[in-house]
Order: C-alpha cells, then structure tokens, then sequence
C-alpha cells in the first residue's frame, strides 16, 4: 500500500483495513491502536501516536490523523499499525511489510 500527502498537510486520514494471513478482516473490538512511521533510511520513529478504530470495528479499519508537524518534511517513509488486542496481546499491521508514505514536497 502506497499513501501520498503534501508537505505540510494533514488531511487526508491515513486509512487502512487490517487483515489476517487468509485474508480475512481483523475484528477490532475493544482493541486501541498505535500508528508508528520513520523515515526510509532511519532507525526511530518520526511518528509514534495514537490511532483510532473506524466504527463498525468488526469492519477492521483504522486510521491515523495527521498532528501539525508529521508533515514537514518531505520525503519516503514507512509506516505501521500496531494493534493492542482487549486481552493485551500485540499484533503489527501490515506484518509481512510496511505502508509506504510518500511526503512530497510543497511548492
């Protein structure tokens, strides 16, 4: 999954619907998500916040809104969704990859 954003935006949402290895959507019922992002060629994250669960969340989507400065600078960066289960287990979306965001510069 490819997502693009203007330098300095922060809209749109970045969405994704969560799926197992068979392809069957995730129920996210009392489940807290966390988005995670960093730059291509780095080792921290730029972006460790707080994520939300889009109703119904038996449907398995979620997303990240953007905070004032995630945007700033422009560039490739690959993201994430980790996911926090009500029985406390963790599982990261997507596992086999990440989401690839492009900032692209503003004019």
């Amino acid at each position: 999954m490819a997502f693009y954003i203007k330098q300095g935006d922060t809209t749109p949402a970045l969405k994704a619907t969560l799926k197992d290895g068979d392809g069957n959507v995730i129920n996210l019922t009392d489940a807290s998500v966390r988005f995670h992002m960093r730059a291509i060629d780095a080792i921290s994250s730029t972006v460790d916040a707080d994520g939300s669960v889009v109703s119904p969340a038996t449907g398995g989507v979620v997303q990240y809104a953007w905070a004032s400065g995630d945007t700033a600078t422009a560039g490739m960066y690959s993201a994430e969704f980790k996911v926090t289960y009500g029985n406390g287990s963790i599982e990261t979306f997507p596992n086999n990859d990440y989401i690839r965001v492009e900032i692209i510069d503003d004019i």
